[in-house]
């Protein structure tokens, strides 16, 4: 979808949908030189927004609690494994594979937040540990095909620790404490 249909769908429904305005910037980052088209889309579109004709829908606030856990798990185990043998893992991998086998914990609150943390530490801590360690195992076994498969966001330094950074601030804001 263009960011004309876009515009059209927007002014037509009266709002404007995240997965929309993800496209709308997907499509200006990735685009050479917008047409002039696009460019008066674009202000017919800030002008609907600024009038109240359309309104854009907040994204919702939640976090999945289990990506936290499971990446905390993950990088204890990466590290280990990279300080014992000169193997670099990537953790992004590592906790998908074993997100994907995990049930999730969504809160909406703090105190949500903790009590699915709780939660998670009595019920499921041993079969976190389990997931993560079988998708180490999947992760050292896999071959190496399709070499030319590109990261979802590729980042210009690979070093694990920017690797652990860059996840965490994706996947678990507030985790790393910002030091003042």
């Amino acid at each position: 979808m263009g960011i004309q249909q876009i515009v059209e769908q927007a002014l037509e429904d009266g709002y404007l949908t995240p997965s929309m305005e993800a496209e709308v910037g997907r499509i200006c980052d990735t685009a050479a030189e917008l047409s002039v088209e696009e460019y008066m889309a674009l202000d017919k579109l800030m002008g609907a927004l600024l009038t109240g004709e359309v309104v854009a829908v907040p994204r919702k606030h939640f976090i999945n609690v289990m990506e936290e856990l499971v990446l905390s798990e993950a990088i204890t185990r990466v590290a280990e494994i990279e300080q014992a043998s000169h193997k670099s893992l990537d953790v992004g991998d590592i906790a998908a594979y074993a997100l994907n086998r995990l049930p999730p914990l969504y809160a909406t609150t703090e105190e949500g937040a903790n009590y699915q943390r709780q939660r998670a530490k009595a019920e499921l801590q041993n079969l976190i540990k389990q997931q993560v360690i079988e998708a180490i195992s999947r992760y050292l076994d896999r071959p190496e095909f399709y070499p030319e498969r590109q990261a979802i966001r590729k980042s210009e330094d690979s070093s694990v620790a920017n690797q652990l950074s860059s996840l965490l601030k994706d996947y678990a804001p507030g985790y790393e404490q910002k030091t003042s």
